[in-house]
């Protein structure tokens, strides 16, 4: 696709956004599966429902401008999760993988941070005036999941994965 105007880069970056959630989703399983944390299992759990949302709203955004949801790939979260299932493929004790699944997901959640207000100030400037409030929501909740998981980390995890041996 060729970017002619900030509404083509939008798209772009819209459909960008809904291959690294579906991307997300099927990580996040995984992520769950090899959590030793059961507090950490529930996180990812509960972040897969919530980045079903968050495709069905770029699908709902993308329908509302004529355009499929189909197209993007999303080198960057490709990238981040291709490291963390490196991590994942490791023989580390329980502590270190969960830490090292924090920080995956911490990277996965800073990339999608900085979209995430990319694309709505993008809508802003576009009048996409439909669009924002969803942007936003997803906004707020990419930033809620970045904090539990630091709280994660810093409440015991990362303390255990530092004694681990």
């Amino acid at each position: 696709m060729k970017l002619n105007s900030l509404h083509d880069l939008y798209v772009a970056e819209l459909k960008d956004l809904y291959d690294g959630e579906n991307r997300i989703m099927k990580a996040l399983p995984k992520m769950a599966q090899a959590a030793g944390s059961p507090e950490l299992r529930s996180a990812f759990e509960q972040h897969l429902r919530q980045t079903q949302v968050h495709a069905d709203r770029l699908n709902r955004i993308l329908e509302r401008l004529g355009e499929s949801p189909k197209g993007g790939k999303c080198k960057g979260v490709e990238g981040i999760l291709d490291e963390g299932e490196d991590f994942m493929n490791q023989d580390s004790p329980p502590a270190v993988c969960d830490a090292a699944l924090i920080a995956t997901a911490q990277h996965v959640e800073h990339y999608e941070i900085a979209a995430y207000g990319t694309v709505r100030t993008f809508a802003k400037r576009l009048g996409a005036d439909p669009d924002i409030p969803m942007l936003e929501e997803t906004l707020r909740e990419e930033k809620e999941t970045d904090k539990k998981l630091t709280t994660l980390a810093e409440s015991y995890i990362n303390e255990e994965a530092k004694s681990a041996r």
